[in-house]
């Protein structure tokens, strides 16, 4: 697995998770609000199992 979140794009990712996952565990949310998980996830690993499919990356392309 070849990182392909990077910068911003974790951040958000990680934002959004905690606040969808809070939402849920105080019962405000509907029950898709567990959905947070996922964004959560892939913004702490670093890898969205998506972007590959799509052709994106949004890493920073490392120069040699």
């Amino acid at each position: 697995m070849k990182a392909n979140v990077g910068g911003i794009d974790k951040i958000l990712r990680i934002v959004a998770g905690v606040v969808l996952l809070a939402l849920a565990i105080m019962g405000v949310g509907a029950p898709w609000t567990f959905i947070g998980i996922v964004p959560l996830a892939t913004g702490l690993m670093g890898w969205c199992p998506l972007y590959p499919l799509l052709g994106l990356s949004t890493c920073p392309v490392k120069k040699n």
